[in-house]
């Protein structure tokens, strides 16, 4: 069916700039940490009629009738998200990845209790500060000691602080995630404790269901949350998996998903989830093997362009991900905007010990899976740096590099690792 747009001025406006907003990505470099291109078969799924119905509750125990067939949809998306994380528990309903973390705080920790997290500079998440989530939910936080030149938790350092401060919950997880989280070291420390351990793999959620990060369920995590549309690409959405320590662990995470932060899940969502799951269960392993070798490739590039990257002495990633220091380039905020005038999409960032501000850092966040979701491969990673380096070294004019992106980015539109591979990836998906 195909509709007519109205004449009202409003509604022309809008689809105005959704339409040129879908252009100006189909000729540019999307380097966001956190984005991904989902599936045209998930696709589908978000505008069928599961968009305008509620289901309350879980498959079989709904305060709504009209749910037979959501209730097996759900169903089977629970059974493969276990399957793709080898989980014994797994809650599809979360409708991000903050609403699954908020759901975790209620769960784990009341107003009062001590709670450790990352430092928001050394990349934790907001949902774990004191102004988000965990704060709002009372919490009182502590951070982890940081060793800046291995971008990850000091283990030695760390262990002493949690046994003098023995808090409810451990909180491992961050938002600029290079290497996976010491669990493994900490885990004996972990258990003389008796906390909540509690995993946020909202960034490689995607490189742990394909096998090439870590395995937190296996490390000693009770608990991981999840975005279901960076690594993983799917919808945008959460997920909770569990291998909780007994059974009233994770009922009380069940029931902070619902009643306690959410009332109707977004079914369509839930439904397209099932998609990406299936399809990263096939296709999982190699994307997720590919999307750290374009990271480490784009990284060791540009760091020989003249670019700081952090994590030198570990290869700088073994993720999506790659931070860059731009202080030398004029700051974060700067070197994005002129990144974004050439049609290069990325984020600035706060960095460990970073003298700036959230708006005005002194690093970028770069993440290879939207490249990779379209056919890039290591080859491709040293001609993308090579742009980095004609904007922000150089200081080539961004307009003129743009139309060089533009040309580079022809050959890179259509979906791959995927059950319908080849299919334009950012076709303008409407009804008009």
């Amino acid at each position: 069916m195909t509709l007519e747009l109205p004449e009202n001025e409003d509604v022309r406006y809008i689809y105005e700039q959704v339409d040129t907003h879908t252009d100006w990505f189909h000729d540019s470099l999307c380097m966001i940490a956190s984005e991904n291109l989902v599936s045209p078969l998930a696709r589908q799924l978000q505008v069928s009629d599961f968009t305008d119905r509620y289901a309350e509750g879980l498959p079989g125990k709904r305060y709504y009738n009209g749910n037979i067939y959501v209730d097996k949809v759900e169903t089977r998306v629970e059974a493969l998200a276990k399957k793709l994380f080898r989980a014994p528990e797994a809650d599809v309903r979360p409708i991000s990845g903050t609403t699954a973390n908020i759901s975790a705080f209620f769960a784990f920790i009341e107003p009062g209790d001590l709670y450790f997290a990352p430092h928001l500079n050394d990349g934790a998440h907001i949902s774990s500060a004191k102004f988000g989530a965990g704060g709002l939910r009372g919490g009182r936080e502590m951070t982890y000691v940081w060793d800046k030149e291995l971008m990850n938790i000091d283990v030695d350092a760390t262990r002493k602080l949690l046994l003098e401060h023995r808090p409810k919950l451990c909180l491992f997880g961050r938002s600029v995630f290079l290497f996976p989280a010491p669990l493994r070291e900490l885990q004996d420390t972990l258990q003389e404790i008796g906390c909540h351990v509690w995993y946020d793999g909202a960034h490689v959620l995607g490189l742990i269901a394909g096998g090439k990060f870590q395995d937190p369920l296996r490390e000693g995590a009770h608990v991981v949350t999840g975005s279901t549309h960076k690594t993983l690409p799917g919808p945008q959405g959460g997920v909770i998996i569990g291998n909780p320590r007994d059974e009233d662990q994770w009922k009380a995470v069940r029931r902070r998903v619902f009643p306690g932060t959410h009332s109707s899940h977004h079914l369509m969502t839930m439904a397209a989830k099932g998609i990406a799951f299936a399809e990263h269960i096939e296709f999982g392993a190699a994307y997720a093997d590919q999307v750290i070798r374009n990271a480490r490739a784009l990284a060791q590039a540009l760091h020989e362009r003249g670019f700081d990257v952090l994590g030198e002495q570990h290869g700088f990633t073994r993720s999506h991900a790659m931070v860059l220091d731009v202080s030398a380039q004029g700051g974060g905020a700067p070197c994005a905007l002129d990144l974004e005038t050439a049609n290069i999409i990325t984020n600035k960032n706060l960095i460990p010990d970073d003298p700036g501000t959230a708006m005005r850092p002194s690093g970028l966040r770069l993440g290879s899976q939207e490249l990779t979701r379209i056919g890039m491969k290591e080859s491709h990673m040293d001609e993308v740096a090579e742009f980095f380096k004609r904007v922000l070294i150089d200081k080539e004019d961004p307009l003129k590099v743009k139309e060089d992106v533009r040309e580079f980015k022809k050959d890179f539109r259509t979906i791959h690792y995927c059950f319908t591979p080849g299919v334009e990836a950012y076709k303008k998906w409407r009804l008009v």
